[in-house]
């Protein structure tokens, strides 16, 4: 996509920004209007308070994907080793699925943990999330299983990791 812009999020993005991750989630989170996943789901703000959110547009300046970058000592970080990046809640509009916004937000990832010396970058992905999963192993991500983990007794995450 040519007039693809990934930049750090601004508040005026926000609300568009936890659409964009609700729609792509949905297929995930069903009708869980009321689960508090969800509503983190929907909680840019605080990602971007908390982590770092950074955004994908359109020229026109439309949202059409997200990820929560976790640098060491953010609270959104789950399975990252002290030398490694983690990333969370990569999210691209379903509108905009298959023409590369989440291959720029994965590179962006990967460049941003490069040039801050992490030697992998980490994370977590739902098992029912395969079209992601065929990204990050195009990307040279690797399963970990080692590392899969259950934040709840019917989540089941799994790991993958890409030295860098």
């Amino acid at each position: 996509m040519s007039d693809l812009i990934v930049r750090r999020a601004d508040p005026a993005d926000y609300a568009s920004a936890g659409a964009v991750t609700l729609a792509a989630y949905q297929p995930f989170t069903g009708d869980a209007a009321d689960d508090d996943y969800v509503a983190r789901l929907a909680d840019a703000a605080s990602r971007d308070v908390e982590a770092e959110l950074w955004v994908a547009t359109s020229g026109e300046g439309t949202v059409l994907g997200c990820v929560t970058i976790c640098p060491p000592g953010s609270r959104w970080r789950e399975i990252a080793r002290d030398d490694e990046g983690e990333f969370r809640m990569l999210a691209v509009s379903p509108d905009a699925q298959g023409r590369g916004v989440g291959r720029a937000l994965v590179d962006l990832v990967l460049d941003r943990f490069r040039s801050d010396g992490a030697s992998a970058v980490a994370l977590s992905s739902l098992r029912e999330m395969t079209a992601a999963h065929r990204l990050y192993e195009r990307l040279g991500f690797t399963r970990l299983p080692e590392r899969d983990w259950k934040p709840r007794p019917d989540v089941d995450l799994i790991a993958f990791r890409r030295s860098l």
